[in-house]
């Protein structure tokens, strides 16, 4: 199986490889991932202006709270914003919806750990395996 993580969280063509269903399973497993460490994991989610991104937003969003997590939707942020913020608030976890300087049809879902830095690679594919089990 290839490995759903790149170098910098999940990105491809928004609506086509990167569709609201993976974004939910995303947020789902990301939930049943951190909430091993605490009942009601937290986790703040930012993205970028994309036309896209309020979609994944949404349904992101959805998959957090229906494993159990708390969602908090920071709206428009810069990836570093949200970086800051998951510390800041003691979030168990961050996510930032952007594909930085990809063309504009593409998007991509970033996960920060709580100390806002990006996940190692073993946690990326934990919550793959998480992702894969919420078929």
């Amino acid at each position: 199986m290839a490995r759903l993580f790149g170098t910098d969280g999940v990105r491809g063509v928004a609506n086509s490889e990167l569709t609201p269903d993976l974004a939910f399973k995303l947020g789902r497993a990301a939930a049943l991932y951190f909430g091993r460490e605490i009942k009601t994991p937290k986790i703040i989610i930012g993205r970028d202006t994309r036309l896209s991104g309020s979609m994944l937003e949404a349904a992101l969003a959805a998959g957090v709270c229906s494993a159990g997590g708390n969602a908090h939707i920071l709206g428009v942020m810069p990836t570093p914003g949200v970086s800051f913020l998951t510390e800041e608030m003691q979030a168990s976890a961050g996510v930032v919806i952007s594909a930085s300087h990809n063309p504009f049809e593409d998007n991509g879902i970033k996960f920060f750990s709580k100390t806002g830095h990006k996940l190692p690679d073993a946690v990326e594919d934990e919550i793959c395996c998480h992702c894969s089990s919420t078929h």
